[in-house]
Protein backbone atom coordinates (compact mmCIF):
# COMPACT_ATOMS: atom_id res chain seq x y z
CA UNK A 1 0.00 0.00 0.00
CA UNK A 2 2.56 2.43 0.84
CA UNK A 3 5.09 1.67 -1.71
CA UNK A 4 1.28 2.28 -4.46
CA UNK A 5 0.96 5.80 -2.49
CA UNK A 6 4.81 6.49 -3.00
CA UNK A 7 4.80 5.27 -6.80
CA UNK A 8 1.51 7.85 -7.44
CA UNK A 9 3.33 10.63 -5.66
CA UNK A 10 6.27 10.61 -8.03
CA UNK A 11 4.04 9.51 -11.00
CA UNK A 12 2.39 13.22 -10.48
CA UNK A 13 4.78 14.82 -9.73
CA UNK A 14 4.77 15.26 -5.37
CA UNK A 15 7.58 13.13 -5.08
CA UNK A 16 8.97 15.79 -2.26
CA UNK A 17 6.05 14.54 0.01
CA UNK A 18 7.40 10.77 -0.18
CA UNK A 19 9.75 11.66 2.54
CA UNK A 20 6.93 12.34 4.97
CA UNK A 21 4.59 9.51 3.88
CA UNK A 22 7.66 7.30 4.64
CA UNK A 23 8.50 9.00 7.60
CA UNK A 24 4.43 8.50 8.85
CA UNK A 25 5.50 4.96 8.32
CA UNK A 26 8.29 4.62 10.59
CA UNK A 27 11.04 4.20 7.68
CA UNK A 28 14.37 4.98 8.48
CA UNK A 29 13.31 8.43 10.60
CA UNK A 30 16.97 10.18 10.72
CA UNK A 31 17.31 10.20 6.94
CA UNK A 32 13.74 11.06 6.08
CA UNK A 33 13.90 14.01 7.95
CA UNK A 34 17.15 15.35 5.77
CA UNK A 35 15.06 14.32 2.77
CA UNK A 36 12.50 16.70 3.68
CA UNK A 37 14.77 19.14 4.83
CA UNK A 38 16.54 19.03 1.47
CA UNK A 39 13.51 18.76 -0.53
CA UNK A 40 10.60 20.68 1.30
CA UNK A 41 12.83 22.65 3.83
CA UNK A 42 15.69 24.19 1.38
CA UNK A 43 13.41 25.19 -1.10
CA UNK A 44 11.08 27.21 1.17
CA UNK A 45 14.54 28.98 2.99
CA UNK A 46 14.92 30.00 -0.60
CA UNK A 47 11.51 31.39 -1.08
CA UNK A 48 11.74 33.13 2.20
CA UNK A 49 15.17 34.61 0.94
CA UNK A 50 13.70 35.65 -1.97
CA UNK A 51 10.76 37.30 -0.50
CA UNK A 52 13.12 39.47 2.31
CA UNK A 53 15.49 40.51 -0.27
CA UNK A 54 12.76 41.66 -2.72
CA UNK A 55 10.77 43.47 0.10
CA UNK A 56 13.97 45.34 1.20
CA UNK A 57 15.08 46.03 -2.25
CA UNK A 58 10.99 47.22 -3.64
CA UNK A 59 11.08 49.75 -0.78
CA UNK A 60 14.86 51.53 -1.91
CA UNK A 61 13.13 51.88 -5.83
CA UNK A 62 11.23 54.64 -6.70
CA UNK A 63 8.85 54.81 -10.13
CA UNK A 64 6.59 57.42 -11.56
CA UNK A 65 4.35 55.52 -9.84
CA UNK A 66 5.30 55.51 -6.39
CA UNK A 67 7.58 52.84 -4.69
CA UNK A 68 8.05 49.26 -5.95
CA UNK A 69 5.11 47.05 -4.11
CA UNK A 70 7.08 44.82 -1.98
CA UNK A 71 5.36 41.18 -1.62
CA UNK A 72 2.54 42.85 1.41
CA UNK A 73 1.70 45.38 -1.14
CA UNK A 74 1.11 42.60 -4.13
CA UNK A 75 -0.83 40.24 -0.98
CA UNK A 76 -2.81 43.18 -0.39
CA UNK A 77 -3.56 43.77 -4.50
CA UNK A 78 -4.44 40.31 -4.64
CA UNK A 79 -7.00 40.57 -1.90
CA UNK A 80 -8.48 43.68 -4.00
CA UNK A 81 -8.61 41.99 -7.00
CA UNK A 82 -10.85 38.92 -5.31
CA UNK A 83 -12.74 41.20 -3.77
CA UNK A 84 -13.28 43.18 -7.43
CA UNK A 85 -13.60 39.39 -8.85
CA UNK A 86 -16.98 38.45 -6.13
CA UNK A 87 -18.13 41.58 -6.80
CA UNK A 88 -18.30 41.51 -10.28
CA UNK A 89 -20.19 37.83 -10.56
CA UNK A 90 -22.48 39.00 -7.54
CA UNK A 91 -23.49 42.04 -10.19
CA UNK A 92 -23.57 39.42 -13.06
CA UNK A 93 -26.12 37.22 -10.77
CA UNK A 94 -28.40 40.22 -10.06
CA UNK A 95 -28.02 40.92 -13.86
CA UNK A 96 -30.21 37.92 -14.70
CA UNK A 97 -32.18 37.85 -11.56
CA UNK A 98 -33.90 41.24 -12.73
CA UNK A 99 -34.20 39.19 -16.44
CA UNK A 100 -35.59 36.48 -15.24
CA UNK A 101 -38.27 38.65 -12.77
CA UNK A 102 -38.96 40.53 -15.62
CA UNK A 103 -39.85 37.78 -18.00
CA UNK A 104 -41.81 36.00 -15.75
CA UNK A 105 -44.06 38.97 -15.17
CA UNK A 106 -44.31 39.19 -18.88
CA UNK A 107 -45.20 34.91 -19.63
CA UNK A 108 -47.88 35.80 -16.54
CA UNK A 109 -48.93 38.57 -18.52
CA UNK A 110 -49.02 36.57 -21.68
CA UNK A 111 -48.00 33.29 -21.79
CA UNK A 112 -47.47 33.47 -25.81
CA UNK A 113 -45.01 36.58 -25.03
CA UNK A 114 -41.50 36.48 -26.41
CA UNK A 115 -38.77 36.45 -23.96
CA UNK A 116 -35.61 37.69 -24.49
CA UNK A 117 -32.25 36.55 -22.14
CA UNK A 118 -29.41 39.29 -23.02
CA UNK A 119 -25.75 38.12 -22.18
CA UNK A 120 -24.21 40.20 -19.57
CA UNK A 121 -21.44 42.55 -20.45
CA UNK A 122 -19.62 43.59 -17.39
CA UNK A 123 -16.13 43.82 -17.48
CA UNK A 124 -13.82 40.78 -17.53
CA UNK A 125 -12.33 40.50 -14.29
CA UNK A 126 -8.48 39.80 -12.89
CA UNK A 127 -9.33 35.72 -13.28
CA UNK A 128 -11.96 35.77 -15.96
CA UNK A 129 -8.77 37.00 -17.88
CA UNK A 130 -6.72 34.40 -16.40
CA UNK A 131 -9.31 31.73 -17.82
CA UNK A 132 -9.20 33.84 -21.34
CA UNK A 133 -5.52 33.29 -21.73
CA UNK A 134 -5.67 29.71 -20.81
CA UNK A 135 -8.05 28.62 -23.21
CA UNK A 136 -6.44 30.45 -25.84
CA UNK A 137 -3.18 29.17 -25.02
CA UNK A 138 -4.56 25.27 -25.14
CA UNK A 139 -6.09 25.72 -27.94
CA UNK A 140 -2.84 27.26 -29.95
CA UNK A 141 -0.65 24.66 -27.91
CA UNK A 142 -2.64 21.66 -29.22
CA UNK A 143 -3.31 23.01 -32.75
CA UNK A 144 0.62 23.10 -32.81
CA UNK A 145 0.83 19.51 -31.33
CA UNK A 146 -1.28 18.28 -33.94
CA UNK A 147 0.64 19.59 -36.71
CA UNK A 148 4.04 18.90 -35.13
CA UNK A 149 3.89 15.70 -34.08
CA UNK A 150 2.47 13.79 -37.45
CA UNK A 151 5.52 16.24 -39.62
CA UNK A 152 8.30 15.16 -37.36
CA UNK A 153 7.48 11.53 -37.14
CA UNK A 154 7.33 11.50 -41.22
CA UNK A 155 10.87 13.21 -40.87
CA UNK A 156 12.04 11.37 -38.99
CA UNK A 157 11.32 8.11 -40.43
CA UNK A 158 12.29 9.53 -44.01
CA UNK A 159 15.61 11.34 -44.02
CA UNK A 160 14.95 12.93 -47.62
CA UNK A 161 11.86 14.83 -46.58
CA UNK A 162 13.43 15.90 -43.07
CA UNK A 163 16.34 17.21 -45.28
CA UNK A 164 14.26 18.87 -47.87
CA UNK A 165 12.32 20.82 -44.96
CA UNK A 166 14.45 21.30 -42.43
CA UNK A 167 15.76 24.94 -44.54
CA UNK A 168 11.65 25.66 -43.78
CA UNK A 169 12.19 25.05 -40.15
CA UNK A 170 15.68 26.79 -39.42
CA UNK A 171 14.39 29.69 -41.42
CA UNK A 172 10.74 30.03 -39.17
CA UNK A 173 11.79 28.60 -36.01
CA UNK A 174 13.56 32.17 -34.73
CA UNK A 175 10.71 34.15 -36.01
CA UNK A 176 9.43 36.74 -33.30
CA UNK A 177 5.46 36.47 -32.12
CA UNK A 178 5.89 40.25 -32.85
CA UNK A 179 6.48 39.39 -36.06
CA UNK A 180 4.08 37.21 -36.66
CA UNK A 181 1.33 39.29 -34.79
CA UNK A 182 1.02 41.66 -37.59
CA UNK A 183 0.61 39.11 -40.23
CA UNK A 184 -2.04 37.40 -38.45
CA UNK A 185 -3.95 39.55 -37.79
CA UNK A 186 -4.35 41.12 -41.14
CA UNK A 187 -4.77 37.10 -42.79
CA UNK A 188 -7.24 36.35 -39.64
CA UNK A 189 -9.32 39.94 -40.74
CA UNK A 190 -9.12 39.26 -44.30
CA UNK A 191 -10.11 35.36 -44.44
CA UNK A 192 -12.49 35.19 -41.48
CA UNK A 193 -15.17 36.87 -42.02
CA UNK A 194 -18.60 36.23 -40.63
CA UNK A 195 -21.81 37.90 -39.28
CA UNK A 196 -22.02 35.71 -36.47
CA UNK A 197 -18.11 34.08 -35.49
CA UNK A 198 -17.89 31.11 -33.43
CA UNK A 199 -14.61 32.66 -32.34
CA UNK A 200 -14.04 36.29 -31.46
CA UNK A 201 -11.17 37.39 -34.22
CA UNK A 202 -9.18 38.54 -31.46
CA UNK A 203 -8.98 34.52 -29.38
CA UNK A 204 -8.30 33.04 -33.68
CA UNK A 205 -5.32 36.05 -34.25
CA UNK A 206 -3.41 34.91 -30.33
CA UNK A 207 -4.47 30.99 -30.57
CA UNK A 208 -2.41 30.87 -34.55
CA UNK A 209 0.22 32.96 -32.94
CA UNK A 210 1.29 30.58 -30.48
CA UNK A 211 0.71 27.84 -32.63
CA UNK A 212 3.05 29.14 -35.09
CA UNK A 213 5.77 29.86 -32.50
CA UNK A 214 5.23 26.75 -30.64
CA UNK A 215 5.19 23.76 -33.07
CA UNK A 216 8.95 24.02 -33.69
CA UNK A 217 10.23 22.38 -30.55
CA UNK A 218 7.63 19.50 -30.71
CA UNK A 219 8.49 18.93 -34.06
CA UNK A 220 12.19 19.10 -33.93
CA UNK A 221 12.19 16.78 -31.09
CA UNK A 222 9.66 14.38 -32.30
CA UNK A 223 11.74 13.84 -35.60
CA UNK A 224 15.18 13.59 -33.72
CA UNK A 225 13.17 11.50 -31.77
CA UNK A 226 11.98 8.96 -34.11
CA UNK A 227 15.09 9.07 -36.65
CA UNK A 228 17.43 7.82 -33.50
CA UNK A 229 15.26 4.97 -32.04
CA UNK A 230 16.95 1.60 -33.10
CA UNK A 231 16.65 0.87 -36.66
CA UNK A 232 16.40 -3.17 -36.20
CA UNK A 233 12.36 -2.28 -34.53
CA UNK A 234 11.67 -0.64 -37.80
CA UNK A 235 13.24 -3.49 -39.71
CA UNK A 236 10.93 -6.63 -37.78
CA UNK A 237 7.85 -4.37 -38.17
CA UNK A 238 8.69 -4.66 -42.12
CA UNK A 239 9.73 -8.19 -42.19
CA UNK A 240 6.67 -9.00 -40.51
CA UNK A 241 4.79 -7.04 -42.54
CA UNK A 242 2.78 -4.63 -40.41
CA UNK A 243 0.89 -1.56 -42.26
CA UNK A 244 2.90 1.38 -41.93
CA UNK A 245 0.51 3.12 -39.25
CA UNK A 246 0.97 0.06 -37.25
CA UNK A 247 4.63 0.78 -37.64
CA UNK A 248 4.01 4.45 -36.82
CA UNK A 249 2.07 3.83 -33.60
CA UNK A 250 3.25 0.71 -31.99
CA UNK A 251 7.00 1.27 -32.77
CA UNK A 252 7.98 4.76 -33.69
CA UNK A 253 5.91 6.88 -31.48
CA UNK A 254 6.47 4.90 -28.51
CA UNK A 255 10.20 4.66 -28.77
CA UNK A 256 10.35 8.28 -29.29
CA UNK A 257 7.65 9.45 -26.24
CA UNK A 258 10.47 10.77 -23.38
CA UNK A 259 12.05 13.40 -26.87
CA UNK A 260 7.98 14.31 -28.33
CA UNK A 261 7.12 14.75 -24.47
CA UNK A 262 10.46 16.55 -23.95
CA UNK A 263 9.09 18.89 -27.43
CA UNK A 264 5.89 19.44 -26.06
CA UNK A 265 7.02 20.84 -22.61
CA UNK A 266 9.24 23.75 -24.41
CA UNK A 267 6.37 24.27 -26.56
CA UNK A 268 4.13 24.68 -24.18
CA UNK A 269 6.01 27.15 -22.17
CA UNK A 270 6.90 29.24 -25.06
CA UNK A 271 3.57 28.93 -26.26
CA UNK A 272 2.65 30.51 -22.90
CA UNK A 273 5.24 33.40 -22.98
CA UNK A 274 4.20 34.29 -26.49
CA UNK A 275 0.53 34.24 -25.93
CA UNK A 276 1.22 37.17 -23.11
CA UNK A 277 3.61 39.30 -25.42
CA UNK A 278 0.65 38.87 -28.20
CA UNK A 279 -2.20 39.79 -26.03
CA UNK A 280 -0.23 43.01 -24.38
CA UNK A 281 0.94 44.07 -27.97
CA UNK A 282 -2.98 43.41 -29.77
CA UNK A 283 -4.82 44.35 -26.83
CA UNK A 284 -6.39 40.76 -27.26
CA UNK A 285 -8.45 40.00 -24.01
CA UNK A 286 -6.03 37.75 -21.72
CA UNK A 287 -3.41 38.37 -18.62
CA UNK A 288 -1.09 40.39 -21.15
CA UNK A 289 -3.78 43.29 -21.79
CA UNK A 290 -4.32 43.49 -18.23
CA UNK A 291 -0.71 43.78 -17.26
CA UNK A 292 -0.89 46.64 -20.63
CA UNK A 293 -4.06 48.12 -18.94
CA UNK A 294 -2.58 48.71 -15.47
CA UNK A 295 0.25 50.09 -17.18
CA UNK A 296 -1.10 52.51 -19.06
CA UNK A 297 -4.07 53.16 -15.83
CA UNK A 298 -1.39 54.52 -14.06
CA UNK A 299 -2.92 54.72 -10.27
CA UNK A 300 -1.27 54.41 -7.26
CA UNK A 301 -2.33 50.27 -7.03
CA UNK A 302 -1.07 49.56 -11.08
CA UNK A 303 2.31 48.10 -9.79
CA UNK A 304 1.07 46.07 -7.46
CA UNK A 305 -1.43 44.74 -10.47
CA UNK A 306 1.39 44.23 -12.46
CA UNK A 307 3.41 42.48 -9.97
CA UNK A 308 0.23 40.00 -8.83
CA UNK A 309 -0.05 39.47 -12.52
CA UNK A 310 3.39 38.56 -13.07
CA UNK A 311 3.69 36.48 -9.84
CA UNK A 312 0.38 34.75 -11.39
CA UNK A 313 2.20 34.25 -15.04
CA UNK A 314 5.14 32.64 -13.42
CA UNK A 315 2.81 30.18 -11.19
CA UNK A 316 0.92 29.48 -14.37
CA UNK A 317 3.93 28.88 -16.36
CA UNK A 318 5.21 26.22 -13.47
CA UNK A 319 1.84 24.31 -13.04
CA UNK A 320 1.54 23.87 -16.96
CA UNK A 321 5.37 22.33 -16.67
CA UNK A 322 4.47 20.42 -13.91
CA UNK A 323 1.55 19.22 -15.70
CA UNK A 324 3.28 18.32 -19.35
CA UNK A 325 5.99 16.28 -16.42
CA UNK A 326 3.17 14.65 -14.93
CA UNK A 327 1.71 13.97 -17.74
CA UNK A 328 4.76 12.27 -19.39
CA UNK A 329 4.93 9.52 -16.85
CA UNK A 330 1.54 8.49 -16.75
CA UNK A 331 1.70 8.08 -20.95
CA UNK A 332 5.56 6.83 -21.10
CA UNK A 333 5.71 4.67 -18.15
CA UNK A 334 8.97 6.53 -17.77
CA UNK A 335 10.78 6.60 -14.45
CA UNK A 336 10.44 9.99 -12.07
CA UNK A 337 14.01 10.40 -12.74
CA UNK A 338 14.05 10.48 -16.16
CA UNK A 339 11.12 12.55 -16.25
CA UNK A 340 12.54 16.30 -14.53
Amino acid sequence: MKDKLIHSLETVGLGPVVPVVRLASGENPKQQVSEIFERIGLPILAIALFLLLWSVSAAKVQTSLGTLPGPAQVWEQYQGLVVEHKEERAKEVAFYERQEIRNAKKLAKNPDAKIKVRPYTGKETFFDQILTSLYTVFTGFILASLIAIPIGVACGLNKKLYGAVSPIIQILKPVSPLAWLPIVTMVVSAVYVSSDPMFSKSFVTSAITVTLCSLWPTLINTATGVASIDKDWINVGRVIQLHWSKQVTKIAIPASLPMIFTGLRISLGIGWMVLIAAEMLAQNPGLGKFVWDEFQNGSSNSLGRIMVAVVVIGLIGYVLDWLMVSLQKIISHSSPESAR
